[in-house]
């Protein structure tokens, strides 16, 4: 799969000031770019904003997308290696979002040279329990095991109970609504292979190779990525910053907009 193709195969957007610091923002699973829209406006004002869309998301090309590259988080972090050579970026401020936190780890360590900053928006490393070092992610190996059972068998159905809970805020029901629309905007198949990727991964050990800079946001209730985690990565990475935000779910860029921009804009315009 060729490195120049990634600006059309991902979906691409740049906007925002063309002089200004590069932040490239990168969804979670089950997700597409347009999940950053509710920070984007503020963004942009300061930064040159790279968004795109993982292949198997939103409008990436889906005769890009191949099994055995996906089937690991280096896969992803190829395409956003990929944009970055194609793009020119250095200095990059990269902003992930739930599994692509633990991306951009992989893609700092493998080119440390293009990144600035790391910013780890609901991180998780691993999403199950580890009793033998009282690890914990979340979730038991059943739990998981269940989870994506039930996602293989049916999706669509998979994707309308989960989605809320994993949105939180109840009683803000079209924020649910809207992460179940964009699950099941996905092919099934390849969000199969995304969510295995995802909650099958454990990127622990990699957390000691970031050099850069990190700032980790946590929501003060999340399901999927629980206090106990964000402590850890928090503890795991020498030098990094942790910022509880006072939001309910995983997808604090759409339930707590204004509190997630603000802490991004200072941290990135502090790479200048």
């Amino acid at each position: 799969m060729p490195a120049m193709d990634a600006v059309g195969r991902n979906n691409v957007r740049v906007v925002g000031r063309p002089d200004g610091p590069v932040v490239v923002l990168a969804h979670g699973f089950g997700c597409d770019q347009n999940m950053w829209r509710l920070v984007l406006p503020v963004l942009a004002e300061s930064f040159r904003v790279v968004l795109f869309d993982y292949v198997g998301s939103g409008r990436s090309d889906p005769s890009a997308w191949d099994r055995r590259r996906y089937a690991s988080l280096d896969g992803y972090a190829a395409d956003v290696l990929d944009i970055c050579a194609e793009l020119e970026l250095t200095d990059v401020v990269f902003v992930g979002h739930s599994v692509s936190a633990m991306v951009g780890v992989l893609a700092a360590a493998r080119q440390p040279q293009r990144f600035a900053r790391l910013v780890m928006v609901a991180p998780s490393p691993c999403y199950i329990d580890d009793p033998l070092t009282g690890y914990t992610g979340g979730f038991s190996a059943e739990d998981i095991d269940e989870l994506l059972e039930s996602l293989d068998s049916n999706y669509l159905g998979w994707s309308a109970a989960m989605a809320p809970v994993i949105m939180g805020n109840l009683e803000r029901p079209e924020l649910g609504q809207e992460l179940t629309n964009s699950f099941c905007a996905t092919d099934p198949g390849m969000a199969a292979v995304f969510a295995r990727t995802t909650f099958l991964s454990d990127s622990r050990a990699e957390l000691a190779l970031v050099t850069v800079p990190t700032l980790v946001l946590e929501c003060a209730q999340d399901v999927i990525a629980p206090p106990q985690v964000g402590a850890y990565v928090h503890a795991a990475i020498p030098g990094s910053r942790l910022v509880t935000l006072d939001a309910t779910g995983h997808c604090p860029q759409l339930s707590a907009p204004e509190a997630t921009v603000q802490e991004i804009a200072a941290f990135a315009g502090a790479a200048r």
